[in-house]
């Protein structure tokens, strides 16, 4: 094998493991918000600069939303995500959503309360764990902490 080969290789395998991992994430979101809240549409940007086609929803009752997910009562956040059959609630950082999509479990969907800084679309140094929770008709369960 020439000198060049090896580093080819290399590189096609990385670029390849790259690839597969991003192909786990749905093609399209609907983000549901507020008008007023600029921080979602941070959120909208972070899931579009990772190949998601976001469609963001402004004029609709939030809670309605939330309630129609099972999303579970006081652990809410600023926006709701629907998203390859799941809700997201909240900031969840992406390596929570790329577990949701490989391991796919049977769950309305995952969350994260609040507006926690450092999160995507949240700007700031993180403060402390973040605990992201599944839920499946109102009832919340870890899922990971980050």
């Amino acid at each position: 094998m020439n000198r060049h080969t090896t580093p080819l290789l290399l590189a096609g395998a990385l670029l390849l493991g790259s690839t597969a991992a991003q192909a786990a994430l749905p093609d399209e979101a609907t983000l549901y918000k507020n008008p007023q809240c600029g921080c979602c549409d941070g959120y909208a940007r972070h899931l579009e600069e990772m190949g998601v086609s976001v469609t963001i929803v402004d004029d609709v009752e939030v809670g309605d939303i939330k309630l129609q997910a099972g999303l579970p009562y006081g652990l809410g956040a600023c926006h709701t995500t629907l998203m390859g059959g799941y809700a997201i609630e909240g900031h969840v950082p992406l390596a929570a959503i790329e577990k949701l999509f490989d391991e796919r479990p049977a769950i309305g969907g995952i969350g994260l309360a609040g507006m926690p800084i450092g999160t995507p679309g949240m700007p700031g140094p993180k403060q402390g764990d973040w605990d992201i929770y599944q839920f499946t008709d109102q009832e919340p369960s870890p899922f990971m902490t980050l």
